[in-house]
């Protein structure tokens, strides 16, 4: 339920807030008031476009703030409204409200706050879904295309058309699937064989050479390694010499008799050993360490250079082995890790590719299958569907008849969509070929007769204005039926009927408050004295400014403004009159 709005800076509102309750709202007011500014405020808050032109001229933005609480709602929008907020980062106020902000700069930037975060616009239209529908001037409009009829229908019957409708989208997926699959193969097999035949030939091509991850980095080091041997070796027996002198097993002949660095150091040893000194003598086990450590060194040297490669033929073999896995990076990859990368995505599209007739055959049978179970299932929907055209309509024409259209009566007609000479996917039920659309097989189209032995016409042909605000309304009626909580603000929905169908509308949206919290624009006396709140908007012009504002009326206030829209009676005792007489008669119908 919508519990409060606060308007600031949009249109000729400067500044105004009006609080909702249960049952039935009116908003009235002169004309060029503001009231439809209340209208485009929700429809902000439901996440529509952002109208720069909608900025007060001269103010900086525009802020439209709303309050909604939810426990009024049903489980299934209690549970999704629930949803949006955790994935949004939400929070409820302390007493479970929910606070919806939008703002809109003049120069067309706009932004979206829920409770407390900033979020897409398009969140905020989904919050709202389930609270709120906005019913603007021009949204009868909708009701004349034939998709929107087709959800009014689907809507009615969401028990039974809702999981047939569920099934033949997943049952179409499956089928539009396969059946693109079949083309495609059917269709491109010889540009199928050339990609399979290059896939094959540049895997069995890396899997010949065989690479290794990291193979190409690991040979580098290698090679350079194998290109500086003689180097190496020459620096290693140099240092192994310096540390062991003479007595090293280095294979080098001109040794001599050098000596190196153990044997200073055993001699270093020896001098201070002999010595008659504890100071020298307390620098013997550091002599010690320096001896274990250089023969630790000279021994891993010589390690060293025994691992030294003594084949002539490693780096050549080294430089065969780079050039194989350059070809294959030249062709596939960066490096071999990339190339090992190509040849399992090649793998896996391989597995995908068979246009052998086998495969085909298979993949022919599959489309088959899931035509013939795609065509059962729209079958079952059209059926739900003319079920429930019936009693839809039967409803609707009821309503119909308490708005003072007593003698007209609405047809819903349910019918095949036959498949176009374009159509790329039609599907085949009976003897016929169907667009297979996704909601279904079906078209609907409501077909209105306006009074008795009057041809039954699509309701955009026969319907005048207000005829066609009745329907809407006797639909939203009907559709209302089996939902609670949700509000429903309807922008003159009224518009273009008067006189006994007003009072008749007034008793609709009367007791279509009893299970929702419903907020009319109406410039109707007849509809305003249903309400349960009667707002006003006001309009002041101070040194040439204009501003409007809302506020509640009293009883005695409800009385002066009705009086206003009798013919602007408000200054006298007979229009005073009739409207205490309009109060009186709706108090009691609402209260019977």
């Amino acid at each position: 339920m919508l519990a409060e709005i606060r308007i600031d800076g949009l249109g000729v509102i400067a500044s105004a807030s009006a609080q909702f309750h249960e049952g039935l709202t009116v908003l009235t007011g002169e004309t060029g008031a503001g009231k439809t500014m209340v209208v485009t405020s929700l429809h902000l808050l439901s996440g529509a476009r952002a109208d720069a032109g909608r900025v007060r001229l001269g103010a900086d933005r525009a802020v439209v703030e709303g309050r909604f609480t939810t426990d009024d709602v049903n489980s299934a929008a209690e549970e999704e409204v629930g949803r949006i907020l955790e994935s949004a980062g939400a929070d409820r106020d302390e007493d479970g409200s929910v606070i919806a902000l939008r703002t809109v700069n003049s120069d067309g930037r706009s932004r979206a706050h829920l409770g407390g975060r900033s979020v897409p616009a398009g969140v905020l239209s989904d919050f709202t879904g389930p609270l709120l529908t906005v019913h603007g001037q021009n949204d009868q409009l909708r009701l004349l295309r034939p998709d929107q009829q087709r959800r009014a229908l689907d809507q009615f019957a969401a028990d039974s058309v809702g999981p047939l409708l569920e099934k033949y989208a997943a049952l179409r997926k499956k089928w539009l699937d396969a059946r693109t699959e079949l083309i495609e193969r059917t269709e491109k097999s010889r540009e199928l064989a050339l990609e399979t035949d290059r896939l094959q030939y540049g895997i069995n091509e890396i899997d010949s050479v065989a690479p290794q991850s990291g193979e190409d980095d690991s040979i580098v080091v290698e090679v350079k390694r194998l290109g500086d041997l003689d180097s190496l070796r020459e620096a290693a027996v140099g240092a192994q010499m310096a540390l062991a002198g003479a007595s090293a097993d280095i294979g080098a002949e001109s040794a001599g008799d050098a000596e190196g660095a153990l044997d200073l150091l055993g001699a270093a040893r020896s001098r201070i050993g002999g010595a008659d000194d504890p100071a020298l003598h307390a620098l013997g086990p550091r002599l010690d360490e320096a001896i274990v450590l250089v023969t630790d060194v000279s021994a891993e040297l010589g390690s060293y250079l025994s691992n030294l490669p003594t084949d002539p033929n490693a780096l050549d073999s080294l430089l065969t082995r780079q050039s194989e896995l350059k070809s294959l990076t030249r062709k596939y990859a960066a490096d071999v890790d990339g190339v090992l990368e190509w040849a399992a995505t090649a793998r896996e599209r391989l597995s995908k590719i068979d246009v052998s007739a086998d495969a085909l055959a298979e993949l022919a049978k599959l489309v088959d299958a899931t035509a013939e179970a795609l065509a059962a299932a729209a079958t079952k929907l059209t059926a739900a569907r003319v079920k429930a055209a019936t009693k839809l309509a039967k409803a609707v024409s009821t309503e119909l008849g308490g708005l003072a259209m007593g003698k007209a009566k609405l047809e819903v007609d349910v019918r095949d969509v036959l498949a176009g000479s374009q159509d790329s996917a039609p599907l085949t039920i009976g003897n016929r070929e169907l667009h297979a659309g996704s909601a279904g097989v079906d078209e609907v189209e409501f077909r209105l007769s306006a009074h008795s032995g009057a041809q039954s016409l699509p309701i955009s042909k026969s319907a005048s204005g207000g005829e066609l605000s009745r329907v809407m309304l006797a639909l939203e009626v009907v559709l209302a039926g089996s939902e609670k909580g949700a509000t429903m603000v309807f922008d003159e929905v009224d518009a273009g009927v008067g006189g006994r169908a007003a009072v008749e509308i007034g008793r609709r949206l009367a007791r279509l408050s009893r299970t929702h919290q419903v907020i009319v624009v109406t410039h109707l006396p007849q509809v305003a004295a249903f309400a349960d709140i009667h707002l006003v908007v006001d309009k002041s012009d101070t040194r040439g400014v204009v501003n409007s504002g809302v506020r509640s009326l009293t009883d005695d206030q409800r009385v002066i403004e009705l009086a206003r829209m009798l013919a602007g009676l408000d200054d006298t005792e007979t229009g005073r009159a009739h409207a205490e007489e309009l109060l009186a008669t709706a108090s009691a119908e609402r209260g019977a």
